[in-house]
């Protein structure tokens, strides 16, 4: 089944939040909850997404949602769920929204622990590569070469000197029912992704680049168009993974210009050519693993 923007929940469930101008992970919020409707029950940690939605006395959830604790999303989405199972309800989504670090750092095992009871949960992570609401410090998933405020830019040490962990596979390696990777730059795929993900009984985990012009240093108006470039120059992947098997969903043969994208954005202005070309070749290598090691579709 294939839904688009037609089909979707014409209720607000995420709005009148404080989010920066052009914020990718309060799109990313905002267009699951209206893919999963009502009967969904939100889980945020400490970052970007509790921030700006709960701010006392104003709830941006019209749905239920909860903080927890910064390490905690994938537990309490655990006694969330089994709390209304043991209630008898079934008709609900446990769904949490947490940000990379929160995530691939803080929050990995929780998830870890969640993956292998195969708690029926959906955990999402929004993207934007380093800790925004923080003062934009690295996470594990910034990638190399950019600029943050604990990877600044030098005459010798040009931004992070770390390639980005790869969570989707981190994931996929625990067996877990289904995981995918997502674009807000490709919202048709994100949202069939999350409803494929809705229909799913276990834990599911889909990742979402998600642009933050504050951290990355682009207008508000380019978030969508830069999360797209992200796919089309190679640097991030739509794929899936499920019943032990890699899926990849757009296999891009003619990537476009690494340096252009790179560019755009004023965390990775300070590179040189050197660093593109390690860039670019690290790219190339990722993406013959992944012919080789995906199904196309």
């Amino acid at each position: 089944m294939s839904i688009n923007v037609r089909d979707l929940n014409e209720s607000e469930f995420f709005y009148g939040h404080k989010a920066c101008a052009g914020c990718g992970g309060s799109l990313a919020v905002r267009i699951a909850l209206k893919v999963l409707g009502e009967r969904s029950v939100a889980v945020l940690p400490a970052g970007c997404m509790s921030a700006v939605g709960f701010n006392f006395p104003q709830l941006c959830f019209a749905n239920n949602a909860i903080i927890s604790t910064f390490a905690g999303t994938a537990s309490m989405l655990t006694g969330i769920e089994a709390g209304l199972r043991a209630k008898g309800v079934s008709d609900f989504h446990a769904v949490g929204f947490a940000g990379d670090g929160g995530t691939a750092d803080i929050g990995l095992q929780a998830l870890s622990g969640a993956i292998d009871r195969n708690d029926n949960i959906i955990y999402i992570c929004y993207d934007n590569e380093a800790y925004m609401n923080t003062g934009i410090q690295k996470s594990s998933l910034t990638p190399f070469g950019a600029r943050t405020t604990t990877t600044p830019a030098g005459k010798n040490i040009r931004g992070n000197v770390k390639d980005k962990k790869n969570m989707f596979e981190i994931v996929a390696a625990h067996g877990i029912p289904y995981a995918a990777t997502a674009s807000i730059g490709y919202m048709n795929d994100f949202m069939n992704k999350v409803d494929k993900a809705s229909r799913i009984h276990g834990t599911k985990y889909i990742h979402v680049m998600a642009p933050c012009p504050t951290g990355w240093g682009h207008e508000p108006c380019e978030t969508v168009e830069i999360a797209k470039e992200a796919v089309d120059c190679g640097l991030w992947y739509l794929a899936e993974y499920e019943d032990s098997e890699y899926i990849l969903n757009r296999n891009v043969k003619d990537f476009t210009d690494i340096s252009q994208y790179l560019r755009k954005q004023s965390r990775f202005r300070h590179l040189r050519d050197e660093d593109i070309e390690y860039i670019t070749k690290s790219r190339d290598a990722k993406w013959n693993e992944i012919r080789t090691k995906y199904k196309t579709v």
